[in-house]
């Protein structure tokens, strides 16, 4: 990209200078001057080679992006006298050139949508149009925020868009694409303008810098580029602040200053203090920064890109471009995206952006941001579905939650009482007791024993032991492959698991993601090995599932009764509820299996 010339401010009087802010004077003149919209500028570009140019352009995209000076270009580029025809590199000498980049040209009329909505205004847009321009080739209309534009607007200016005399041409810039209706849009050639990269703003800022015989921090310069959010005119009127009231060198300390952010190490700090758990020293980060006069909602942002950085390195690993954090802040989050889970950074990248939108309109933005901190805080004492389902199947859980919850003691056991910390208890009760039982037990698939890679020869045992460890860890799903068929070694780590054609559901139950994902996280803990699995229906026919439970024989509802409070199912529900069997329907079987999709579906209704 060729480097922006600086335009030298307008002289309104001799007396006294006016000042040109820097947005204003370092605007793009050149379409090889359009940081981040490459692809932009050489559509135009070959457009205007070829004299394949529209009558009718729609420029959309984010505040600051470059939208009206691609306008202002390609207007030069059409009407610039010192070419016969449109070219795309115009002079910027002549008269017309030098005319459209002070905004004073004849020909080329910029329009506000916002305070010419009117439908009157566009008639006489209207009535305009049909008059030749008086120096140049076309008369060009840019229309900025055109989506301002009221509905009779809209409409009286369709026809006019469509079939334009020879000598006009539209260009409509906006912020809100979607506002605009779908006539006006099948009526214009459409560009997104897209977020300029925080590396190509800096690039930018740091050309303007040295151009302004100024002397700031690279680190500066890249938390002025990433709070620009993508705009390059934002970070250019950020910096022209930042020039206006530094003295010296530019320092990050003062673009925190002026920004109301905190510091990074502040930051690393908080972070540090939230994955540790100690909410305490977390809230006195909070207050002190509150007592400086930083801005409770520039923090939230900050926590959000570092809790997104988080989330990059712990996915990708720390060769991620481009991450949402300094140079200074980098080693921090390498170190503690190792010491966190993915699952745990999501789930503080919702609670901090839920956070962020419930301050809008807010009076207590302090409270909001103390207590998503505090939710953080306690994000490791939480438990995912399936630690919950495993700890109410321990025996004496479900007694004592209840019990816990109507306000009476629980039932005491002649068992020997299981281990519990003492803090975890006294936070969350007997279930995160059952939680944080028995370690060995139902943390491990093979009770202390090494792992068994995955062969020809250990392929029986491996499954046995990822059988019982799914069960364990994932009974919902160990349901699901009691219907499995077969399993066989497809190819050097790859497992293939097939289930009966009849068994759909537990085909598609297995095979969806959070289901595979789970699975083979299993399959990992028992051969220490990645495995790549994959789930087939079985061909073969008249396929079974491998695991099939007697059904026994029951002669009498009495004998069926009897059964009942024996069965694991039926003997939680009554220590849970304290329910009792009062009645047993006649033909009622608890161990018949399901009925299967291939004998419902006529539709009709079979009793067992």
């Amino acid at each position: 990209m060729s480097k922006s010339k600086p335009i030298s401010a307008p002289d309104p009087g001799a007396d006294a200078p006016a000042y040109t802010v820097v947005a204003r004077r370092y605007r793009p003149q050149q379409f090889a001057e359009l940081i981040g919209q490459e692809h932009v500028a050489n559509a135009l570009v070959n457009a205007l080679k070829s004299g394949r140019v529209a009558h009718a352009y729609l420029f959309t995209g984010a505040r600051g992006v470059g939208k009206t000076s691609a306008a202002r270009i390609l207007a030069k580029a059409l009407n610039c006298m010192k070419s016969d025809r449109p070219t795309a590199t115009p002079c910027d000498e002549c008269d017309s050139c030098r005319a459209v980049m002070t905004g004073d040209d004849v020909d080329v009329l910029e329009i506000d949508g916002a305070s010419n909505n009117k439908v009157e205004e566009v008639r006489d847009l209207r009535q305009n149009v049909g008059f030749r321009p008086a120096r140049g080739r076309y008369k060009i209309y840019i229309i900025d925020e055109v989506h301002m534009l009221s509905t009779s607007a809209f409409n009286a200016l369709l026809k006019t868009l469509e079939e334009p005399p020879e000598h006009v041409k539209f260009i409509l810039a906006t912020t809100e694409v979607q506002k605009i209706p779908i006539t006006i849009l099948s009526r214009c050639q459409r560009f997104d303008f897209a977020h300029v990269g925080p590396a190509k703003i800096f690039d930018q800022l740091k050309r303007i810098v040295e151009r302004e015989g100024h002397l700031a921090d690279d680190d500066a310069l890249r938390l002025v580029a990433r709070r620009a959010a993508g705009s390059m005119r934002d970070s250019q009127s950020l910096l022209d602040q930042l020039l206006a009231s530094a003295q010296g060198k530019l320092t990050t300390e003062q673009v925190s200053a002026v920004l109301g952010t905190a510091a990074d190490d502040r930051v690393i700090d908080l972070a540090r203090a939230v994955i540790g758990g100690d909410a305490r020293a977390a809230l006195d980060l909070i207050a002190a920064w509150v007592d400086r006069g930083l801005q409770i909602g520039e923090l939230v942002d900050q926590l959000v890109e570092y809790w997104r950085a988080l989330m990059l390195v712990s996915c990708g690993g720390p060769e991620v471009r481009e991450l949402p954090v300094s140079p200074n802040q980098f080693e921090a989050v390498k170190t503690q995206s190792q010491s966190v889970s993915l699952d745990t950074i999501l789930a503080g990248l919702e609670v901090l952006t839920a956070t962020k939108a419930r301050m809008r309109g807010s009076a207590h933005t302090q409270v909001l941001l103390e207590m998503a901190v505090v939710r953080l805080c306690r994000l490791g004492d939480l438990r995912s579905l399936d630690q919950l389902v495993q700890a109410l199947s321990q025996p004496g859980v479900q007694s004592a939650v209840v019990a816990t919850g109507a306000g009476t003691p629980a039932p005491t056991r002649a068992a020997a009482p299981v281990p519990v910390a003492a803090e975890a208890a006294k936070k969350n009760g007997p279930l995160a007791g059952a939680l944080t039982a028995k370690p060995a037990e139902n943390g491990s698939p093979n009770n202390g024993t090494s792992t068994v890679p995955l062969s020809e020869s250990t392929l029986q045992d491996v499954w046995n032991r990822f059988y019982r460890y799914a069960g364990e860890r994932y009974p919902i799903l160990a349901k699901h492959l009691n219907s499995v068929s077969s399993y066989a070694i497809s190819a050097p780590n790859s497992l293939v698991i097939r289930f009966p054609s009849s068994y759909s559901e537990s085909h598609d139950t297995c095979s969806a993601e959070t289901g595979s994902l789970r699975l083979a996280d299993a399959l990992k803990k028992v051969t220490g090995q990645t495995i790549a699995l994959r789930f087939e229906r079985d061909r073969a026919p008249n396929s079974q599932p491998l695991v099939r439970e007697a059904q026994p024989s029951l002669a009498s509802r009495g004998d069926v009764k009897q059964l009942l409070p024996s069965l694991p199912l039926f003997k939680k529900a009554l220590d849970l509820f304290g329910a009792q069997i009062r009645q047993v329907d006649d033909g009622f079987n608890p161990f018949a299996a399901p009925p299967k999709e291939a004998e419902t579906k006529d539709g009709t209704d079979e009793e067992g």
